[in-house]
């Protein structure tokens, strides 16, 4: 796709690779049903003629200066605008997932970048620029379910399934030990109850992060915490199963005396 996509681009003067390939060559979080897609998209602005090219899904769309860029030699959308472009083709939940992965923090000395791809704030004053785009209430709402601290879909998606199920919205990393930074984390949980959940994917069936996950479990559990491991079993059910075990277990977790006094939220 890479290939295609480059002499797509320096053969079209004044467009640039969009849409899924663009999510594609950058290797934005894009759900199943498009993670293989061969498709090559190209916008162009209004001045340029239409695009009719075997192959080729055109696009006439308006995008500002830095909404486009030039990458290894491609001009191509920035990645806040082709989560913006796929508004209209996206399910709320796929589009808020996509948005998480542009908000995530990345992991210091790991990944060649200090900061995220992308804030709440620039996204919402990208989405504003563009009131008439197809797809942009979509995006709005999306942008009010975005929350920084995802580390994957999966976990966007249990974010999203217990706050559907009417549960309290919970933490986000949630450190065992909020003034170490060492401290193991959980992807989500309830301090004021000790409720710490993880999502094991398929990365953490290997030796060393078994070990490292089994460490980390217990440590909260030897702080008197409640663990609940998910995996991509509670994934196939929608998390349907793993909110109502939360539901269950947050009737009678712990309640911090805080808490209990009316000091803090019960969740």
């Amino acid at each position: 796709m890479e290939t295609a996509a480059r002499a797509l681009s320096a053969a079209s003067p004044g467009a640039w690779i969009s849409h899924v390939t663009a999510a594609r060559l950058r290797c934005q979080l894009l759900p199943p049903w498009l993670s293989d897609s061969e498709e090559l998209h190209l916008s162009k602005p209004r001045a340029l003629p239409e695009v009719r090219r075997k192959g080729i899904v055109g696009h006439t769309v308006l995008a500002l200066d830095d909404e486009v860029e030039t990458a290894d030699g491609i001009r191509i959308s920035t990645r806040p605008r082709t989560w913006l472009d796929l508004a209209r083709h996206l399910s709320l939940s796929e589009l808020v997932c996509m948005g998480d992965e542009l908000l995530r923090i990345p992991r210091l000395g790991l990944e060649g970048r200090s900061e995220p791809f992308a804030t709440i704030e620039g996204l919402r004053s990208m989405v504003n620029r563009h009131p008439n785009l197809q797809g942009i209430v979509r995006a709005r709402a999306a942008l009010d379910l975005m929350r920084v601290g995802s580390d994957s879909g999966p976990e966007s998606l249990l974010r999203l399934a217990i706050c559907d199920a009417g549960l309290p919205e919970p933490e986000l990393q949630l450190p065992l030990r909020p003034d170490s930074p060492g401290s193991p984390t959980a992807d989500l949980g309830y301090r004021s109850r000790r409720l710490a959940v993880q999502y094991d994917g398929g990365h953490h069936l290997l030796p060393a992060q078994i070990f490292s996950d089994h460490r980390r479990d217990k440590a909260f559990e030897a702080a008197g915490w409640t663990v609940l491991v998910l995996t991509k079993g509670d994934l196939a059910d929608g998390f349907a199963g793993a909110t109502a075990k939360i539901k269950r277990i947050l009737r009678t977790a712990y309640l911090s005396p805080r808490t209990e006094a009316g000091f803090t939220n019960a969740m």
